[in-house]
């Protein structure tokens, strides 16, 4: 290697050595400039993660109470504190017990309160379940095929066989109470 060559080399080295110290004197002069909103930026996304990661243990926290509640009231149904507390910390799953409470013991008070609720679901389903126990007709989107069966049992009761026949038609042929629905239609042909 010749001495040209040597020199040539040193100064690409040299070059390269101040663009890194250009970018690095651009960069610090960025930073100072730029230093408030920096630290503001990292620490809302310190605020944020940790916020969220606290909301997410507070509501496991509220959860878990709750399930430990309904496992008592699952063992004990008289414990008035895990109720309490189940109402308290989770009123979907309080309401979801109710119904079930109320279904069991055939409670139309607490079947008709229910039937009122927010819960569209605990709602269609506690009404359809009132329907049934005082053998009235009804209309639910969640026992649908049930209902129209419950319907047409009623009607046939009443005498009235066509509007029978016409609550299930309406029945699907994939529908599981289409074999009931059969044999209902059949009795009321026989019955005529």
């Amino acid at each position: 290697m010749n001495i040209q060559d040597g020199i040539n080399e040193v100064k690409k080295e040299l070059t390269s050595d101040e663009q890194m110290l250009a970018s690095a004197f651009k960069l610090e002069k960025l930073y100072k400039k730029h230093k408030i909103k920096i630290f503001t930026v990292v620490g809302l996304l310190v605020a944020f993660f940790g916020g969220k990661a606290i909301m997410e243990t507070i509501e496991n926290s509220r959860l878990n109470s709750a399930n430990e509640a309904y496992l008592a009231l699952q063992k004990d149904a008289n414990n008035a504190k895990a109720l309490e507390e189940l109402k308290s910390k989770n009123p979907k799953l309080f309401e979801l017990y109710t119904y079930k409470k109320a279904v069991q013991n055939r409670d139309t008070k607490e079947l008709q309160t229910l039937s009122n609720s927010k819960n569209e679901f605990i709602s269609d389903m506690s009404n359809y379940h009132l329907s049934v126990i005082n053998s009235k007709v009804v209309d639910s989107k969640l026992y649908r095929e049930f209902a129209l069966v419950n319907n047409a049992v009623i009607y046939i009761r009443d005498g009235n066989m066509n509007e029978a026949r016409n609550q299930l038609s309406l029945i699907d042929e994939k529908s599981p109470v289409y074999n009931i629905s059969k044999i209902i239609n059949h009795y009321t042909i026989k019955g005529k």
